[in-house]
């Protein structure tokens, strides 16, 4: 058994060709490149237990070798993937199942009746692979670095497969995402957790793909930088993944999920005050506002317009041959990974960055919820649009972590608030700003928001 630690990155053809004459790839190049064909089958019970696992079990026919591989649950974060891989060399092209014993299969399939799995579905293709290796620092890195171009084939179902995948045999992690983000300055890269397994599975049932990551395990006393840490790797995580799925059916919802996860990181990162200074959240903070200043619009305009959402996809297509969204993904990744924000903040900083995440919040929610001063907009509604980024950090920190809190009637204020921020980015007509003052009114009423004024 080894630890599989790798990124994937879907390309175009174009993009592909371009890599192996990259000339970054090509001064770490130790090998040359090589090239190989691949066949794999894919098995599973026809209930499908060991995809509902996070277990991939295949046959490979690399040359003349076969390979019988199991990839056992492991964690995936933002494109980055670390999970338990088994491996036999076979003498022919047939499942052995004994190898499947107590060592390697995972406890959860026991029950499972080794003699149902069959051949669900195939992933074929060309590998062209070489070993890039650098020194970092005093440290040595090395990293296989595989072109795939192919198809998965699941009954009448095919999808192209065309990835660079970048594999980690010597070195930190972060080695990965530095170099895929240096690849990407001038590439389109889009990482996707989304493995060759996954791609046959979702061909099968269009609704197997996973779009939402596990919800960030916060509690009371956890500090700010923990709970930011894994809200943010939540959502980055979950945003690629809506991304992947969007471009693969073009579900109007999925892109609007998408700009609702940019405009939350937003607003989270901008809530940190001096736990994270305006100098460390500002690149990631101005890339969420290009993507934003472009696609908020065009979401919000799509809620009326059909033309405009049946447009979309397209539109999404041409983001995605860009070099902004895989940058950004990449560049996000390792900020995330080094914790930048917490770099060259001053005491006051670190205090507040180590302060218990319900301690901080409560403080937080009465100061903006002091600062959004709400009875001006009974007045004045038509200002309303102003205090969308005050409203945005409210609704950031109670859509993720009012469970810490011991206030009355979260919910109840996160769905009314919920609310009027719809109305703030509705455009102004008689009727929306007679709504946004009853649904300010509303806000100000609740009970949550009264015990939120009073902390």
């Amino acid at each position: 058994m080894h630890k599989e630690t790798e990124i994937k990155l879907r390309v175009s053809r174009e993009t592909l060709a371009a890599l192996r004459e990259h000339p970054l790839l090509n001064k770490r190049n130790k090998s040359g490149w090589q090239s190989r064909e691949l066949l794999n089958q894919y098995f599973d019970t026809p209930e499908r237990d060991l995809a509902a696992a996070k277990v991939a079990l295949r046959l490979r026919r690399d040359g003349d070798v076969v390979i019988q591989t199991l990839k056992t649950r492991g964690q995936s974060v933002a494109g980055l993937s670390q999970r338990n891989e088994f491996e036999w060399q076979l003498p022919k092209a047939k499942l052995d199942l004994k190898k499947l014993d107590a060592e390697c299969w995972p406890e959860q399939l026991a029950d499972v009746d080794k003699k149902t799995i069959k051949a669900l579905f195939t992933t074929d293709f060309t590998r062209e692979y070489a070993e890039i290796a650098w020194g970092r620092g005093k440290a040595k890195v090395v990293i296989e670095a595989a072109l795939d171009l192919g198809t998965v084939v699941a009954g009448k179902h095919k999808e192209e497969i065309c990835e660079l995948e970048l594999e980690l045999r010597e070195g930190a992690p972060e080695a990965l995402l530095e170099l895929a983000a240096e690849l990407s300055a001038k590439l389109p890269l889009m990482p996707c957790d989304i493995s060759k397994a996954e791609r046959g599975y979702r061909l099968l049932d269009a609704g197997s793909y996973a779009l939402s990551l596990p919800a960030a395990e916060l509690n009371a006393q956890m500090s700010l930088d923990d709970a930011f840490a894994a809200l943010a790797w939540q959502l980055l995580g979950s945003s690629q993944r809506l991304a992947e799925q969007y471009r693969f059916n073009g579900h109007w919802r999925l892109l609007q999920d998408w700009v609702d996860n940019l405009w939350e990181l937003r607003a989270l990162a901008s809530s940190l005050g001096q736990a994270g200074p305006r100098a460390s959240t500002r690149e990631l903070r101005n890339s969420l506002d290009a993507l934003l200043e472009d696609w908020r619009p065009l979401v919000l305009a799509g809620i009326d317009d059909e033309d405009v959402r049946r447009a979309a996809p397209e539109q999404f297509a041409e983001e995605l041959l860009d070099t902004r969204w895989g940058q950004f993904s990449l560049e996000t990744s390792r900020w995330l990974l080094a914790r930048a924000w917490t770099v060259e903040r001053n005491k006051r900083g670190d205090r507040q960055g180590a302060a218990q995440l319900a301690n901080w919040l409560n403080v937080l929610l009465a100061e903006e919820a002091k600062a959004l001063n709400l009875p001006l907009y009974h007045r004045q509604p038509e200002d309303l649009a102003e205090q969308l980024p005050r409203i945005e950090r409210l609704l950031a920190w109670l859509h993720h972590a009012r469970q810490v809190l011991e206030s009355p009637d979260l919910d109840r204020l996160f769905g009314e608030l919920n609310k009027l921020h719809e109305l703030a980015n509705l455009p102004i007509s008689d009727e929306v700003l007679e709504a946004r003052v009853h649904q300010a009114m509303a806000v100000f009423q609740s009970r949550g928001w009264k015990h939120l004024l009073r902390k």
